[in-house]
């Protein structure tokens, strides 16, 4: 959109500048700037707010103070929700209810929280949009020719990818890779991404160091690669087009939403996955295979069968393609511009002049 407005959400130690195109910041644990910011958005003309939801992001006690926000708005808002949980504390439960009530449109990424918010939220049907998790626009390649650029040529590839932390079901897949290694002297699983800031200030690598040293109590040094960096778009491009399996091995099996996953099935790739709710949606149809249970010994069945058979890999990487692009950011942005567009046109047009946006996230 060429007349927008954007609100970086930023927690108390960012010290990094933001790109120009960043007019406002809303310093996250500082109550004032909520108020101040919302007037700024209002002398900015901005036609409708975009605010991203996650409880961990905004400031308050489960980040309630994205109500304050939304309360000193003079433009209708729309509230994109990355958790919707199934059994929330009463508290987190009147965060999101009251955020709901207070915007004019609600988006979720899944039927499964679309279904959530209907039955354990009681939010009507007619309030919610689903819009898929954006993806990049990848081209479907075999996964050979991007080998030697990762530096795995000749290897067979599984990867996971995203910020380091627990909850994720690394230690699963880690454990699965001692059968996996038996079988398949040359898999090598690869764990991209840099450790989560929010337990880099809390613990520092402590976690990264507890999984590398299973890695070794295992005998699988040379079966589990990190890479401990954050990686950017064209970076992250050629590992998912290298791999040949990519993992979710999510415990948590209420999980709404995974953009890995999302971005996994736009690089065509063959999935393996603990069966959460997100990655039972999205792979049903045959686009990527639900082990039964979050086990090791599941997964490294799962994996062992997918890597005997590439004939098998490149038909479900091809079913998930197909599906990913109506997920892609052109097909997404549009159907967000349709629904600003709706929300907007709930204000008088003589208020807001021209229809400015603006965006509130993390």
């Amino acid at each position: 959109m060429d007349d927008r407005e954007i609100v970086a959400l930023t927690p108390p130690d960012h010290a990094e500048p933001y790109p120009a195109e960043v007019h406002h910041r809303l310093r996250r644990d500082h109550w004032e700037d909520y108020p101040q910011v919302a007037r700024a958005l209002d002398r900015c003309r901005v036609a409708a707010v975009s605010i991203q939801h996650e409880y961990g992001i905004w400031g308050g006690a489960d980040g309630e103070h994205v109500l304050d926000f939304v309360s000193a708005l003079r433009m209708p808002a729309i509230a994109t929700l990355h958790t919707v949980l199934r059994e929330p504390t009463p508290h987190q439960r009147r965060v999101l209810v009251d955020l709901i009530d207070a915007t004019s449109a609600t988006v979720v990424m899944s039927q499964a929280a679309a279904a959530l918010l209907r039955d354990a939220y009681g939010v009507d049907s007619t309030r919610i949009d689903v819009i898929p998790h954006g993806v990049p626009e990848l081209p479907l390649v075999e996964p050979d020719t991007l080998k030697a650029s990762v530096g795995l040529e000749g290897r067979e590839i599984l990867l996971s990818f995203g910020l380091l932390g627990p909850g994720k079901g690394y230690e699963l897949a880690i454990e699965a890779m001692t059968e996996v290694k038996a079988a398949h002297p040359n898999a090598r699983y690869v764990i991209l991404g840099a450790t989560h800031p929010n337990l880099i200030r809390t613990e520092g690598e402590a976690y990264r160091n507890r999984l590398v040293a299973r890695v070794a109590e295992l005998g699988l040094t040379e079966h589990v690669v990190f890479v401990d960096r954050f990686v950017g778009r064209r970076e992250l491009a050629r590992w998912l087009e290298a791999a040949d399996i990519f993992v979710t091995p999510y415990p948590n099996l209420e999980q709404i939403v995974s953009g890995t996953l999302s971005y996994a099935m736009s690089a065509g790739k063959a999935i393996v996955s603990t069966p959460y709710a997100y990655a039972v949606e999205l792979l049903a149809g045959g686009r990527g295979e639900i082990v039964g249970h979050a086990t090791s010994a599941e997964l490294a069945r799962a994996f062992i069968a997918l890597l005997r058979d590439p004939e098998r890999r490149a038909a479900m990487g091809g079913l998930a393609y197909a599906h990913s692009r109506r997920m892609i950011w052109p097909e997404v942005g549009a159907s967000y511009r349709r629904v600003f567009s709706r929300v907007a046109g709930m204000v008088p047009q003589a208020s807001v002049g021209r229809p400015v946006f603006a965006s509130v996230d993390a």
